[in-house]
């Protein structure tokens, strides 16, 4: 073997294994300080990229479940607001069928339309003040959205039943009664203009003249609010024909985001609540033909609001089921990302065991061959 003391090769070999070692131990540290087995991307490129995708999901399905059970809030509120309006309906129903008996004077009826009235400016009221974070639910401003071509004419609501797109209304025979109703003699018919061979559906006319009710079959419902100086042209122009072009879209619904991803979301829909929209506004009691007429009209209102109870709580179910869903899908991908990312303890400590003692075995190596040159000068003397 030969002996130098210009370059002691044995302590060069000596050091460099003593730096690896003691980076692997400082690694292993790293790991084990941190609980994460990759803090750089050097520690596994791949992974690293994975796992902040992963780590983005989790995040995004957190705040998704957050902003599910806020749409349960808004669902709730409504429905809490429209059950009280279901009690005042029925309430108003009480009162009419009482007012219809023979047995009831007219001063008696003028008193229970007294207490019909603050009922209805009740629901008047609900209808404009219930909200949530400030903003107002029931003012028709998260209902689908329906234009015309006529300013007198605009929609006020379709049902989930009319399918979006452009359409061409036909009214023929247009007549009112003395009381304002909309007489049956009334024809309309809808045809779709945005597809081709389209066939024109015969509806149903009823209301007044201030809202028309088109009526098809499987809940199919239009309901168009006129203008007064409308009403007093068409009753100028009876069995005439007026046409007007109606453009239903899919605007207008509270969009909630229930997913991490672009796309995933869910549109509620909350019709406007108004005297006019339940077919309410103009319902007295205070005489026998009122009265009688007035069940007619509040019994089509609590239908009105059972619809839109009823999609409430169809909504509300469905955001609970995904509230759950959410929560089970957070869950999943947080342990699919703890599989990537998480030390495991008991393998690293094992690892950090022994660099610490392959470190101190280079580290002793290392001064003994320091100690070599100084052995050398012994032949020299």
């Amino acid at each position: 073997m030969s002996l130098k003391i210009n370059y002691n090769i044995s302590a060069m070999i000596a050091n460099n294994s003593l730096k690896m070692n003691d980076n692997k131990l400082s690694a292993a540290l790293e790991r084990l300080s941190s609980g994460y087995k990759i803090n750089n991307a050097k520690d596994d490129a791949a992974g690293l990229a994975i796992a902040r995708r992963m780590n983005a999901q989790i995040k995004g399905l957190s705040v998704a479940e957050q902003d599910a059970k806020d749409g349960v809030s808004v669902v709730e509120i409504a429905d809490g607001a429209l059950a009280e309006v279901h009690d005042m309906l029925q309430r108003m129903n009480e009162l009419a069928i009482k007012a219809s008996n023979g047995t009831v004077s007219d001063d008696d009826r003028e008193t229970i339309q007294s207490e019909v009235n603050q009922l209805k400016d009740e629901i008047t009221r609900i209808g404009e003040t219930t909200e949530y974070n400030g903003r107002k639910l029931f003012d028709g401003t998260f209902d689908l959205k329906g234009y015309t071509d006529n300013k007198e004419i605009k929609v006020n609501y379709f049902s989930d039943a009319v399918d979006f797109g452009k359409y061409e209304l036909n009214f023929t025979d247009i007549d009112f009664d003395a009381d304002g109703t909309i007489k049956n003699t009334t024809k309309a018919s809808l045809k779709r203009t945005d597809v081709t061979g389209a066939v024109a559906m015969e509806l149903s006319v009823s209301g007044d003249s201030e809202q028309l009710i088109l009526t098809g079959e499987k809940d199919f419902e239009i309901r168009i609010g006129i203008s007064e100086d409308w009403n007093k042209d068409a009753s100028n122009i009876a069995q005439t024909s007026v046409t007007v072009n109606l453009d239903l879209t899919k605007m207008g619904p509270m969009t909630l985001q229930i997913g991490a991803n672009e796309g995933q979301t869910i549109d509620i829909r909350i019709p406007e609540l108004s005297l006019l929209n339940a077919g309410i506004k103009k319902t007295d009691v205070s005489t026998a033909y009122n009265a009688e007429k007035a069940i007619g009209e509040i019994s089509n209102a609590i239908s009105y609001v059972s619809e839109m109870r009823s999609r409430m709580g169809a909504y509300q179910n469905r955001l609970e089921h995904t509230e759950t869903s959410l929560a089970t899908s957070q869950e999943n991908v947080t342990s699919a990302y703890s599989r990537i990312m998480d030390t495991d303890m008991a393998t690293e400590m094992t690892e950090y065991s022994n660099m610490q003692v392959v470190s101190q075995a280079a580290t002793a190596m290392l001064a003994q061959a320091n100690e070599r040159p100084s052995q050398m000068l012994q032949l020299l003397q």
